[in-house]
C-alpha cells in the first residue's frame, strides 16, 4: 500500500533558537509542540498519536500527562539520529493509514550548549557501540572525524575541492541572514570558509553544523481532515528511509561515498511520481558541506562525483536552480535534529516563507542523515 496523499503536516511549531537557552530541553518540546497544535488548529486533548525525537526527547507519557491526553492511541520512537525526524513522519503516516489515530504530534527539542556536547551524548547512543572495533583505535570519537574520512574518499575519487564544500556553507548562511530566526546573522564569504581552522581534515569550522537550543515539532494529520484544519494543507506525496550498507561502520564499507538516501530516494520519488527535476525547493539535512553534496548525488539530482561541480555558482541559493535550506540550515539557523527543515518545507509550500520564499513552490523535499549514514526523505506538495 502506498502512503502517497494519506496523510499531511497540518501544524508547525518552533521556538527561538539560541545558544545558551535557560530553559529545559523538555520545555523547549512542549512549547514547540503547543505551537504545532494551535498552528494547526487543534487542541492538545485532539492528539491522539505521539513520536518524541531525539535523545533528548521525553516520552510520550510525559507528553500525555502535560497536556491531559485522555485517548493515546499510538506512540513510538524512531532512533535514526539526524533521519528520525523524516522516519516518525512516515511512522505517523502509516499509523493513519491503518486507521489508529488521527492527528500524530512529533516534538522535538535540546538543550545542549548548557549541557553535554555531541561528542560525548554521540556516544552515549547504543547504535554507536560498534564504532569502537574499527574507529575507535584511530582516535575518532567525534562526529567530525567520523564523517571526515567520507569527504575525503569523495575528493580523493572525484577531484573534488574544498571550496565547493564552502559553497554549501556560503550559501545556508545567506538563507539565514534573511530568515531571522537563525543562530548566524553574520554573512561569511568563501574565502571566510577557506580562512577558518581545520577541525577534522578536510572539515574546516565552517564545514560543521551549530550547538544550539531550541525546539520544533509537527502535527501529522489525516489526509482527509485537511480541510477542515487552520492552515493550508501540505500532503504527503512520498517517503522513505534507508539504512547504508555496513551501517554501524564507515570505514568497513564497499563505497563510502554511498549514504541510506541512496536506498530511500529511488523508493520515495517512485511514491510521488516525480523526479528530481520537479523538484523546486529542498530542504537537505546539513550536518556537515559535504555531507549536502553526496546527498544531492544519492538522490539523482547529479551523478555520483558531480556533486561539487553542481553546488557552484550559487545553484542552492534563491534564484539558483535548486533553493535548498531556505532557513540557514543545521550550518547557519540551529541544529534541530533536521526537524527544522521539515518545518521548513511546509512553510515553504503554504507560501509562508517570508523574505525566503522560493516563488511558486508546490512541491519540494527534505531530508534527514543520522548516525553513520541512515537516510530519510520525504516529497511534500501543496494540496
Amino acid at each position: 500500500m502506498s502512503l502517497n496523499g494519506k496523510g499531511a503536516v497540518t501544524g508547525i511549531g518552533e521556538t527561538q533558537y539560541m545558544r545558551g537557552s535557560p530553559k529545559s530541553a523538555f520545555r523547549l518540546q512542549i512549547e514547540a509542540s503547543l505551537k504545532a497544535i494551535e498552528d494547526a488548529g487543534l487542541t492538545p486533548k485532539d492528539i491522539d498519536g505521539i513520536i518524541p525525537i531525539g535523545i533528548t526527547g521525553a516520552p510520550a507519557e510525559a507528553f500525555a500527562t502535560n497536556f491531559g491526553i485522555e485517548d493515546l492511541r499510538f506512540s513510538a520512537v524512531a532512533p535514526l539520529g539526524g533521519a528520525s525526524g523524516i522516519a516518525s513522519v512516515q511512522a505517523a503516516v502509516a499509523a493513519i493509514a491503518a486507521g489508529i489515530c488521527n492527528h500524530v504530534l512529533i516534538p522535538s527539542g535540546r538543550n545542549v550548549t548548557s549541557g553535554a556536547r555531541a561528542g560525548v551524548r554521540i556516544h552515549q547512543m547504543p547504535q554507536f557501540h560498534l564504532v569502537t572495533e574499527f574507529e575507535y583505535p584511530l582516535g575518532a570519537i567525534a562526529p567530525a572525524q567520523l564523517y571526515a574520512p567520507m569527504a575525503r574518499r569523495h575528493m580523493e575519487l572525484y577531484g573534488t575541492s574544498s571550496r565547493q564544500f564552502a559553497e554549501v556553507a556560503v550559501a545556508m548562511r545567506e538563507h539565514a541572514v534573511m530568515h531571522g530566526n537563525a543562530v548566524m546573522k553574520k554573512p561569511i564569504t568563501i574565502e571566510d570558509h577557506q580562512n577558518s581552522r581545520m577541525i577534522a581534515d578536510p572539515f574546516r569550522l565552517l564545514d560543521c553544523s551549530l550547538e544550539s537550543d531550541g525546539g520544533a515539532a509537527l502535527v501529522i494529520s489525516a489526509a482527509e481532515r485537511v480541510r477542515d484544519m487552520r492552515q493550508p494543507g501540505v500532503v504527503i506525496a512520498g517517503i522513505a528511509e534507508g539504512h547504508p550498507d555496513s551501517p554501524s561502520s564507515i570505514t568497513q564499507r564497499p563505497d563510502m561515498t554511498r549514504l541510506g538516501i541512496a536506498k530511500a530516494a529511488p523508493r520515495a520519488f517512485a511514491m510521488a511520481g516525480v523526479s528530481p527535476a520537479e523538484i523546486q525547493v529542498a530542504e537537505i539535512y546539513d550536518c556537515f558541506t559535504y555531507i549536502v553534496i553526496c546527498q544531492l548525488e544519492d538522490m539523482g539530482f547529479c551523478k555520483k562525483g558531480e556533486g561539487g561541480a553542481f553546488v557552484e555558482n550559487g545553484r542552492l541559493r534563491l534564484g539558483g536552480g535548486l533553493p535548498t535550506n531556505t532557513h540557514g540550515g543545521l550550518l547557519s539557523q540551529a541544529h534541530m535534529l533536521g526537524m527544522n527543515h521539515v518545518v521548513e518545507l511546509v512553510r515553504q509550500l503554504r507560501g509562508q516563507g517570508g523574505a525566503t520564499q522560493v516563488e511558486g513552490a508546490e512541491i519540494g523535499l527534505a531530508t534527514g542523515y543520522g548516525d553513520l549514514g541512515d537516510g530519510a526523505m520525504v516529497i511534500m506538495r501543496r494540496a
